[in-house]
C-alpha cells in the first residue's frame, strides 16, 4: 500500500486523530493545517520522497490549528484554507500564497440515492444548516428534486467541529446566497452552529456521513470521491444546475485576479458564469518572512517549488485544480522578494 493509501486509510479508520503523519527524519520539511488539500499534499509527499528521499512530516489537523502552529514556529509552514488578510500578515510576519485550488461538495446519505441524483441550492442548504429545514421531504428539497424518492425522515446534520477552512469557505458561500445565515451565523473557521453534529477534518465528517443514514454535511470533493460518498449537483449564482467537476471548478477559478490581491487574499465562493461551481476554493501555505531555521525554509521551498513544476498532472487525477503558471511565477517571484534564506 502507497502512502496516500495509507495516510487516507488512516484518516477513515481514525477520524478523530489530530495528526497523520509519517515519522519525521532530521531532513523531513515539517507543516501542519488544512485537511481540505491532504490528499494531494500526501500524493505530492509520496513522489517527492521517492525523488528526493526528502519526506514531508504534514499534520492534518485544520486551518485553525495549522494557522496556530506556524505562529507558535513549531512548524516550517502553516497550511489554510482561509487566506490571512494583509493586516494579519503583517502583524504575524508572514507570507502568503496559494498552492491548489479544489472544491467543497454537499454530500448526503440516503437509501437509493446516487451520487449526482440530488441538487441543492445555497439557499436550502442555509435552511437546512440553521434548523429550519428539518426533514428530507420538505417542500424545498422536494421541489429541486421531484424525482428523488425522499423520506418523511429527520436530517441528520454533520458538520466541521475544529477550526476549518473548508468550513470558512462553506459558510463564506452561505453567507453570500442567505440573507438569514449571514445574519445569524456568518462566516469563519469556526461558527456557532445552529444544528449539527460535529466531526474533525474532512476524514471526520466523511467517516460521520459513511455511518449514519439520512445524513447530510460538505467536505473537500477529493474526500467524497475517495470515501466513495454520495455528492449532490449545486445551483450557481447564474442559475444553473452544475454537478461537481473539473470544468466547472476551472470555470469559477477563471474569475480570480491574483495579481492586485495583498497577499494572494482571494476568495472563489459563488463566482459568476454560467459552468461555475458555487463553492470552489484555493488552499495556501503560510510561512515566516524571517525564518528561524533558515536551512529548514529553504527545504519547504524546495518541495513547494517541485509541487508546482511537477506536481499539477497530480493534482489533477484529484480533481484538484493547479495554479495557473502566470500566478506560480508571480508567487516565486514573492519567495525571492519576501522569505529571508
Amino acid at each position: 500500500m502507497n502512502f496516500f493509501k495509507t495516510i487516507v486509510a488512516a484518516g477513515i479508520v481514525a477520524a478523530s486523530t489530530t495528526a497523520l503523519s509519517l515519522p519525521a527524519t532530521a531532513a523531513d520539511i515539517t507543516g501542519a493545517g488544512a485537511t481540505f488539500p491532504f490528499p494531494v499534499y500526501s500524493k505530492w509527499a509520496d513522489a517527492y520522497k521517492k525523488e528526493t528521499g526528502n519526506g514531508l512530516n504534514y499534520q492534518s489537523i485544520g486551518s485553525g490549528g495549522g494557522i496556530k502552529q506556524i505562529q507558535a514556529k513549531t512548524v516550517t509552514f502553516g497550511a489554510s484554507d482561509m487566506p490571512l488578510k494583509a493586516e494579519q500578515l503583517e502583524k504575524d510576519g508572514f507570507v502568503q500564497w496559494p498552492m491548489v485550488m479544489g472544491a467543497i461538495v454537499p454530500v448526503v446519505n440516503l437509501d437509493g440515492v446516487k451520487a449526482g441524483d440530488m441538487v441543492f441550492d445555497g439557499e436550502t442548504l442555509a435552511n437546512i444548516y440553521l434548523g429550519k429545514i428539518t426533514k428530507w421531504d420538505d417542500p424545498a428539497i422536494k421541489k429541486l428534486n421531484p424525482k428523488v424518492n425522499l423520506p418523511s425522515t429527520a436530517i441528520a446534520v454533520v458538520r466541521r467541529s475544529d477550526g476549518s477552512g473548508t468550513t470558512f469557505n462553506f459558510t463564506n458561500y452561505l453567507s453570500k446566497v442567505s440573507a438569514d445565515w449571514k445574519s445569524k451565523v456568518g462566516e469563519g473557521t469556526a461558527v456557532e452552529w445552529p444544528v449539527g453534529v460535529g466531526a474533525k477534518g474532512n476524514e471526520g465528517v466523511s467517516a460521520n456521513i459513511s455511518q449514519t443514514k439520512n445524513s447530510i454535511g460538505y467536505v473537500e470533493y477529493a474526500y467524497a470521491k475517495q470515501n466513495k460518498l454520495t455528492y449532490t449537483g449545486m445551483v450557481n449564482s447564474a442559475g444553473k444546475t452544475v454537478q461537481p467537476t473539473v470544468p466547472a471548478f476551472q470555470a469559477a477559478a477563471a474569475n480570480a485576479d491574483w495579481s492586485k490581491a495583498p497577499g494572494y487574499y482571494v476568495i472563489l465562493t459563488n463566482q459568476p458564469g454560467e459552468a461555475s461551481w458555487p463553492i470552489t476554493a484555493a488552499t495556501f501555505i503560510l510561512m515566516h518572512k524571517a525564518p528561524t531555521d533558515k536551512a529548514a525554509s529553504a527545504e519547504a521551498i524546495k518541495f513547494f517549488k517541485w509541487a508546482f513544476e511537477k506536481g499539477g498532472k497530480m493534482a489533477e487525477e484529484l480533481d484538484y485544480i493547479p495554479m495557473p503558471a502566470s500566478v506560480v511565477k508571480q508567487i516565486e517571484k514573492t519567495w525571492s522578494a519576501d522569505i529571508k534564506s
